[in-house]
Parts: C-alpha cells; sequence; structure tokens
C-alpha cells in the first residue's frame, strides 16, 4: 500500500458514517425471523425512534404511514427474483414515532431473494429520508388542485368533487345544495384600483366564506370572480340560512387593501341537488341561472332554482326555433318583407325598411319579432343579418332607383365578418351604398359612444346613411347624435300612437322633432295609425312617417308595378 493510499484510508470515514450523514441507512431483512439488522449510526437517520423499535420487521411496521404493510406487499407486487442477484423493489411511505410527532418520509430501494418455494426470504437495501422532495410532490399536487390565488379547489376539482357528492347524495338519498357565489361588479374594482387590489378582494372574500363552513362543506374557486360551493346535508331551510350567513359576512366589513378599504357585495344562485339536479353539469347550470337572476334582480340578493313551466316551455320554443333558423339560412329560406316610409306632405315613398321574414316548411312566415330576439339570445343574428345585407344590396342592384334601410343588431355593429361582408359587396356593386340607410337601435348608439362613431365613419365612406331606431326609448342625447353624424332620427312608435290624446306624447314628440330639424337631422314617426297624428306630426315638422296608415310591411315590392293581369282569350 502506498503512502497516499494509507493517508486515504486513515481520514475515509466507514461507509455507515456516510450513509448516516446523508440521512440514509443500510439494513439487511431476515423474513423468516423477522429480524431487521441495520448499519450503524442509524441514530442519527431516525433520532426519536426507540433502538428496539426498529429491531424487527413487525415493530418497523408499527411506525409506518398511510399502509403498514406496504413492504411486505412491495416484496409480493415486484417481479419474482430470477437469479442469485434478487428482484429488485422501491417504495415510498412514512414513519414516525407517534401520532404527535412530525412524519418522516421515506424512501427505500433494495432487492429480496427467494428461497427454495419462490418466496422472499431475505431483503436487503438503504432507506433514506426524503422529506423535501415529498414536500414539493405535495405542493405539485396542490398546485394542480386548487387556485393559486386564494388556495381553493380550482373549477376541474371542484366540478370532480360535486359530481362525487351528487352520486353519493343519490345513493344514500341525502339532501345537498350547489352555491355559486358571485363577487359583484369586480370589473369596476379592476378599472378603479388595478387587478392586484381586485385579487386581494377575491382572496378576501375566499376567506369569509371559508371561516364559515361546515366540516366537510367543498369550496371551490369557479371562474374569475365566482366560487362554487357544495353543501353536503343540506336542506332547502338551511341553504337559505347558509347563503345569508355568507352575504353577510362578505358584505358587513369593508375589505382593507394596500390602496384603501373597498366596500364588496355578492350574489349567490343556488340549487338543490339530487333533487332538482342529478348531474354536475346541471347543478352548475341550475345555479348559473339563479345567480344571473339574482344579479339581475338587485346585487347583493340570493336566489334557489325552481321548476317553471313557463321558462321550460320557452326554453322548448328556443330549441325549435334555432332549428329552424339554422335550416331557413341553409335552405335560402330567409326573406324579405318591405315596409314604405314615405314624406310627411306629399305621402311620396322616400324608402322602404326592409324586415327580415322566414319562410316555414307548413308555409307559414315567421315575423321579425318571432325571430330576432330569439336568435340575438342564442348568438344567431348575426348569420341572420349576413344573410339580410346579401338580400337588400341584390335588391339595390336590381332596382337602380329604389332606397332601402337595413336593421342590424346591436352585436353586428362590431362583427368584421360583417365589415368584410359588406365592404365586398359595396366593391362588387357600385352605387348601392348610397342608397342605403343602415339603422342601428339607440342602445347601441349610447354603449360606447367611440366606437359606434367608428362603425358610422365607415359607412358613410360608401356614402350611405345611418338612422337611430327607436329613438326616445332610451337616453341618448342629441349633443351624441351629432358626435355621431347620424342623419335620420326615428321616433319610438310609442310615443307617436297616442300623440291626439295623450298631452305628454305630444309634447314628447313635438320637442324631439324640433330638436332634430334645428341639427338638420331628418325625423320618421313610426306606428302612425291614422290621419289625426299624420297631420300633426306634419305640422310639426316631421320629415317622414311610417305605418298602419301608409301600409304595413309587405313581401311585394312596392316600387314594381302589379302585374297585369290577363284575361282568357274568347273562345
Amino acid at each position: 500500500m502506498s503512502r497516499n493510499e494509507a493517508t486515504v484510508n486513515q481520514v475515509l470515514p466507514p461507509a455507515s458514517a456516510i450513509l448516516a450523514s446523508l440521512g440514509q441507512a443500510a439494513f439487511v431483512w431476515d423474513i423468516a425471523s423477522d429480524q431487521l439488522v441495520w448499519s450503524e449510526h442509524l441514530a442519527q437517520v431516525f433520532p426519536d425512534i426507540p433502538p428496539e423499535r426498529l429491531a424487527s420487521g413487525a415493530e418497523f411496521s408499527n411506525l409506518i404511514e398511510p399502509q403498514r404493510s406496504v413492504r411486505s406487499e412491495a416484496l409480493v407486487a415486484s417481479p419474482a427474483a430470477q437469479s442469485a442477484e434478487g428482484a429488485p423493489y422501491r417504495i415510498e411511505y412514512g414513519v414516525r414515532a407517534s401520532t404527535s410527532a412530525p412524519v418522516q418520509w421515506i424512501e427505500e430501494t433494495g432487492c429480496w431473494f427467494a428461497g427454495a418455494d419462490g418466496r422472499p426470504v431475505r431483503a436487503q437495501g438503504i432507506i433514506r429520508i426524503n422529506n423535501e422532495r415529498h414536500a414539493r410532490d405535495e405542493q405539485l399536487v396542490r398546485l394542480s388542485q386548487n387556485d393559486p390565488l386564494t388556495g381553493e379547489l380550482n373549477r376541474t376539482h371542484l366540478i370532480a368533487s360535486l359530481a362525487e357528492i351528487i352520486e353519493e347524495a343519490v345513493r344514500f338519498r341525502t339532501n345537498c345544495a350547489f352555491l355559486l357565489i358571485g363577487i359583484d361588479h369586480l370589473a369596476r374594482i379592476n378599472d378603479a384600483f388595478g387587478f392586484d387590489v381586485a385579487d386581494a378582494v377575491i382572496s378576501e372574500v375566499a376567506g369569509r366564506i371559508r371561516a364559515r363552513l361546515r366540516g366537510g362543506d367543498v369550496l371551490g374557486r369557479f371562474s374569475g370572480n365566482k366560487f362554487g360551493l357544495v353543501l353536503k346535508n343540506c336542506t332547502v331551510d338551511d341553504m337559505n340560512v347558509a347563503a345569508e350567513r355568507f352575504l353577510a359576512a362578505i358584505r358587513d366589513e369593508v375589505v382593507p387593501t394596500k390602496s384603501g378599504p373597498v366596500s364588496v357585495t355578492a350574489s349567490i344562485g343556488a340549487v338543490a341537488v339530487p333533487r332538482y339536479a342529478r348531474s354536475a353539469d346541471e347543478a352548475i347550470n341550475r345555479a348559473h341561472e339563479s345567480l344571473d337572476g339574482s344579479k339581475s334582480r338587485r346585487a347583493g340578493s340570493f336566489s334557489v332554482w325552481r321548476p317553471n313551466v313557463e321558462r321550460d316551455a320557452q326554453r322548448r320554443v328556443n330549441i325549435r326555433v334555432t332549428d329552424e333558423i339554422v335550416t331557413a339560412l341553409n335552405d335560402r329560406r330567409i326573406t324579405m318583407a318591405f315596409e314604405p316610409v314615405v314624406d310627411a306632405r306629399g305621402r311620396n315613398a322616400a324608402f322602404y325598411e326592409c324586415l327580415v321574414r322566414m319562410e316555414q316548411h307548413d308555409g307559414q312566415v315567421l315575423l321579425a319579432p318571432d325571430i330576432v330576439p330569439v336568435a340575438e339570445r342564442l348568438g344567431l343574428i348575426r348569420l341572420v343579418d349576413h344573410r339580410v345585407l346579401e338580400l337588400v344590396v341584390a335588391e339595390l342592384t336590381a332596382s337602380p332607383h329604389v332606397q332601402l334601410s337595413l336593421n342590424i343588431s346591436p352585436d353586428t355593429t362590431m362583427d368584421p365578418d360583417w365589415w368584410t361582408g359588406i365592404e365586398s359587396l359595396m366593391r362588387a356593386h357600385p352605387g348601392a351604398g348610397e342608397r342605403l340607410i343602415v339603422e342601428i337601435t339607440e342602445t347601441v348608439a349610447i354603449q360606447d359612444v367611440d366606437d359606434v362613431r367608428g362603425f358610422v365613419t365607415r359607412l358613410k365612406n360608401f356614402g350611405s346613411r345611418i338612422a337611430i331606431d327607436d329613438f326616445g326609448a332610451g337616453y341618448t342625447s342629441f349633443r351624441n347624435l351629432r358626435k355621431l353624424g347620424v342623419d335620420i332620427v326615428k321616433i319610438d312608435g310609442a310615443f307617436v300612437q297616442n300623440i291626439a290624446r295623450i298631452p305628454d306624447d305630444r309634447a314628447f314628440v313635438q320637442t324631439l322633432i324640433d330638436l332634430a330639424r334645428r341639427l338638420n337631422i331628418k325625423t320618421v314617426a313610426e306606428w302612425v295609425q291614422d290621419e289625426e297624428a299624420a297631420g300633426m306630426l306634419r305640422d310639426w315638422g316631421c320629415d317622414y312617417i311610417q305605418g298602419r296608415l301608409i301600409g304595413l310591411a309587405s313581401s311585394r315590392r312596392p316600387w314594381q308595378p302589379p302585374a297585369e293581369t290577363v284575361l282568357p282569350a274568347a273562345s
């Protein structure tokens, strides 16, 4: 042996000491006698466990969590030993001397050897303390299951828990409840204080809800401003009491944030399960429906889903009409009717308003009031507006002396596909845009004046005119009308139809006409029913009238002469 080798051997500690310094220990387990023999310095690895509790497999198994038989089962479950080198295995488990002691997480790696009958008779290996890795794994599990902001269950695991609880409630015939709690006006907090303050509000609301839960109840973050809550063993009366408790906890104290105190309220929608919801999807949809009802009625309120015959009937109608609209679009059964708008003095036709119609297979025709509201609710109105635009441009091209007006829905004003369609059609049909009037509702005009002004400007570049429909039903000021560059104001027929009998309506309509005239904006009075009203409107300076007196919408093209009647030849 060289001098250097001797020096190294003198300073090199025993292998058992090296293992112990790394939180590891070697062992040999004689399974037949159940004796465990450990490497030296074991007390460094298990300082709180008496040596006698580590002396046998049975004693050691009493320290193991969560399953005491994990070591023996690992040997049976691993592949049988095929050689003298033994069969490898690897397991993880927790160890602690008492229930009050902290858990030590162990990774055990070893080999077992078979006897003549092929069963394990001896095992040997190394155990290693692995608390940090276990903590990391637990953290990853928590991150995969929990919302990072609030620490509550994320949406995926909330829904999974809801499904399990509903299944359990059905099996054992118990009562539960699912609540959706929505923070009111969170977007305003974002705008006023910033997202960090809004996040602080969300976290505080989660904490206040959590503090008032019973054991076994499940809370999770459903979406940005909504929490889902499953209340086990909960009757309808219990649900009402619990909801008020949560609402009070959220609203009664301001939320302290770095930007100052913020006052917060929440609304709740709930459904009894499994009585009114026998699946997670059904519970979520009905709780959502109740929450929307709460918010529309009053912020900070609570509502419970209950069966509603009228609502269910309306939904069946919606489904039927949706299918009919899509089918009619595919079959080209969306058509138009034309309602004349005439000069108030000479009664000459100024333009025609195009109203959507839908021909059904049975020959009946659905009118705009039957189609448009359902199409808007169900997101089909864009498709309808696209088709009507094509029809209107085709009419303008076929009849070069006719002016037509086209109604579009609020969603369509911001639809880039609609813009692509109209630009393409205007280039393909020069001159059509100059005879087109686009009608938008007053509610669109007041939502975002700047966005609507861009919409108006682009249409005017084609030579088209803009009309505000149903004017007077909202709160658009004439200042906004000037800013938008509106050409025509159509006065809401609800005010026009009674001007001969109701002084307030008469004063309102006369004032609108006078203001519009001063701003060089043309006026159209809708729903004109009789000559008395028509005369008053004419005398006040109204430019155009339309309604029953003039003629209602017809699928016939009024600007075309009626087809001549051909008499049969005399015999």
